[in-house]
Protein backbone atom coordinates (compact mmCIF):
# COMPACT_ATOMS: atom_id res chain seq x y z
CA UNK A 1 0.00 0.00 0.00
CA UNK A 2 1.61 3.42 -0.73
CA UNK A 3 1.90 5.54 1.72
CA UNK A 4 -0.17 8.46 2.25
CA UNK A 5 1.75 11.13 0.98
CA UNK A 6 2.35 9.69 -1.98
CA UNK A 7 -1.10 9.14 -3.09
CA UNK A 8 -1.90 13.04 -2.17
CA UNK A 9 0.77 14.31 -4.38
CA UNK A 10 -0.40 11.74 -7.26
CA UNK A 11 -4.04 13.17 -6.58
CA UNK A 12 -2.66 16.76 -6.56
CA UNK A 13 -0.94 16.05 -10.04
CA UNK A 14 -4.38 14.46 -11.26
CA UNK A 15 -6.31 17.73 -10.10
CA UNK A 16 -3.75 20.07 -12.05
CA UNK A 17 -4.41 17.95 -15.22
CA UNK A 18 -0.92 16.40 -15.27
CA UNK A 19 -0.68 13.50 -17.24
CA UNK A 20 -1.06 10.00 -15.88
CA UNK A 21 2.83 9.44 -16.36
CA UNK A 22 3.33 12.37 -14.20
CA UNK A 23 1.12 11.26 -11.18
CA UNK A 24 2.88 7.68 -11.17
CA UNK A 25 6.09 9.34 -11.25
CA UNK A 26 5.34 10.22 -7.62
CA UNK A 27 4.87 6.01 -6.61
CA UNK A 28 8.08 5.14 -8.72
CA UNK A 29 9.87 8.03 -6.61
CA UNK A 30 8.46 6.51 -3.46
CA UNK A 31 9.39 2.76 -4.44
CA UNK A 32 13.38 4.80 -5.14
CA UNK A 33 13.01 6.11 -1.61
CA UNK A 34 12.37 2.63 0.00
CA UNK A 35 15.08 1.29 -1.50
CA UNK A 36 17.54 4.00 -0.82
CA UNK A 37 16.38 3.85 2.83
CA UNK A 38 16.92 0.43 2.85
CA UNK A 39 13.36 -0.76 3.32
CA UNK A 40 13.75 -3.98 0.61
CA UNK A 41 16.20 -4.06 -2.61
CA UNK A 42 15.52 -4.86 -6.17
CA UNK A 43 17.22 -6.29 -9.18
CA UNK A 44 17.38 -3.95 -11.23
CA UNK A 45 16.12 -0.42 -11.74
CA UNK A 46 13.48 -1.37 -14.49
CA UNK A 47 12.03 -3.62 -11.30
CA UNK A 48 12.30 -0.42 -8.97
CA UNK A 49 10.34 1.53 -11.60
CA UNK A 50 7.75 -1.70 -12.56
CA UNK A 51 6.91 -1.87 -9.00
CA UNK A 52 5.75 1.92 -8.53
CA UNK A 53 3.87 1.35 -12.12
CA UNK A 54 2.24 -1.30 -10.43
CA UNK A 55 1.11 0.67 -7.40
CA UNK A 56 0.51 3.24 -9.28
CA UNK A 57 -2.88 1.64 -11.57
CA UNK A 58 -3.69 -0.11 -8.44
CA UNK A 59 -4.02 3.81 -7.04
CA UNK A 60 -6.07 4.50 -9.85
CA UNK A 61 -4.03 6.52 -11.90
CA UNK A 62 -4.99 6.09 -15.92
CA UNK A 63 -2.11 4.38 -16.99
CA UNK A 64 -1.92 2.73 -19.95
CA UNK A 65 -0.80 -1.20 -20.72
CA UNK A 66 3.43 -1.03 -21.48
CA UNK A 67 3.31 -1.27 -25.36
CA UNK A 68 6.73 -2.65 -26.96
CA UNK A 69 8.81 -5.29 -27.09
CA UNK A 70 7.23 -6.43 -23.48
CA UNK A 71 5.83 -10.16 -22.56
CA UNK A 72 2.19 -11.12 -22.48
CA UNK A 73 2.85 -11.81 -19.04
CA UNK A 74 3.73 -7.60 -18.42
CA UNK A 75 0.63 -7.04 -20.12
CA UNK A 76 -1.57 -9.33 -18.41
CA UNK A 77 -0.22 -7.98 -15.01
CA UNK A 78 -0.66 -4.13 -15.94
CA UNK A 79 -3.92 -4.64 -16.91
CA UNK A 80 -5.02 -7.05 -13.78
CA UNK A 81 -3.38 -4.03 -11.60
CA UNK A 82 -5.67 -1.72 -13.58
CA UNK A 83 -8.52 -3.90 -12.96
CA UNK A 84 -8.10 -3.96 -8.85
CA UNK A 85 -8.33 -0.61 -8.61
CA UNK A 86 -11.85 0.00 -10.41
CA UNK A 87 -13.10 -3.01 -7.84
CA UNK A 88 -11.78 -0.85 -4.64
CA UNK A 89 -9.53 -4.17 -3.26
CA UNK A 90 -6.42 -1.75 -2.68
CA UNK A 91 -8.26 0.01 -0.46
CA UNK A 92 -9.05 -3.00 1.56
CA UNK A 93 -13.03 -2.99 0.87
CA UNK A 94 -13.42 -6.34 -0.48
CA UNK A 95 -10.55 -8.79 0.00
CA UNK A 96 -7.55 -8.66 2.37
CA UNK A 97 -4.45 -9.73 0.50
CA UNK A 98 -2.75 -13.31 1.35
CA UNK A 99 -0.34 -12.84 4.45
CA UNK A 100 1.84 -15.64 3.67
CA UNK A 101 1.93 -14.15 0.33
CA UNK A 102 2.89 -10.74 1.44
CA UNK A 103 5.64 -11.70 3.64
CA UNK A 104 6.96 -14.35 0.58
CA UNK A 105 7.44 -10.84 -1.99
CA UNK A 106 8.48 -8.94 0.72
CA UNK A 107 11.16 -10.85 2.38
CA UNK A 108 12.46 -11.79 -1.56
CA UNK A 109 12.88 -8.10 -2.67
CA UNK A 110 14.63 -7.81 1.12
CA UNK A 111 17.43 -10.33 -0.20
CA UNK A 112 17.69 -8.04 -3.30
CA UNK A 113 20.36 -5.27 -3.55
CA UNK A 114 20.14 -1.24 -3.00
CA UNK A 115 21.78 -0.47 -6.19
CA UNK A 116 19.42 -0.40 -7.83
CA UNK A 117 18.02 3.10 -6.26
CA UNK A 118 21.70 4.87 -7.09
CA UNK A 119 22.09 7.97 -8.95
CA UNK A 120 24.24 6.18 -11.86
CA UNK A 121 22.02 3.23 -12.47
CA UNK A 122 19.19 5.85 -12.28
CA UNK A 123 21.08 7.89 -15.07
CA UNK A 124 22.17 4.84 -17.10
CA UNK A 125 18.40 3.40 -17.17
CA UNK A 126 17.42 7.20 -18.39
CA UNK A 127 19.52 7.23 -20.95
CA UNK A 128 19.31 3.53 -22.30
CA UNK A 129 15.10 4.54 -22.47
CA UNK A 130 16.24 7.76 -24.25
CA UNK A 131 18.31 5.71 -26.47
CA UNK A 132 15.20 3.81 -27.46
CA UNK A 133 13.29 6.97 -28.49
CA UNK A 134 14.77 8.38 -31.53
CA UNK A 135 16.57 11.59 -31.91
CA UNK A 136 13.05 13.80 -32.49
CA UNK A 137 11.86 12.41 -29.47
CA UNK A 138 15.08 13.03 -27.27
CA UNK A 139 14.69 16.91 -28.91
CA UNK A 140 11.36 17.63 -28.07
CA UNK A 141 11.79 16.69 -24.32
CA UNK A 142 14.77 18.39 -24.09
CA UNK A 143 13.06 21.62 -25.74
CA UNK A 144 10.04 20.77 -23.26
CA UNK A 145 12.45 20.83 -20.28
CA UNK A 146 14.49 23.83 -21.29
CA UNK A 147 10.84 26.01 -21.28
CA UNK A 148 10.28 24.10 -17.96
CA UNK A 149 13.38 25.49 -16.56
CA UNK A 150 12.68 29.17 -18.07
CA UNK A 151 8.94 29.12 -16.00
CA UNK A 152 10.91 27.65 -12.94
CA UNK A 153 13.24 30.41 -12.40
Amino acid sequence: MPEQQTLERAREDAREGKSPNTQAGEFVREEIHHIREGKHGAASTKQAIAIGLSKARRSGVKLSPPKGAVSDKTKTQAARDSRKSKAGTVAGTKKRPSSKRSKAASSALKREGRGAASQAALSRQAKSSARKRGSTARKRSAAKAVQTRKRAA
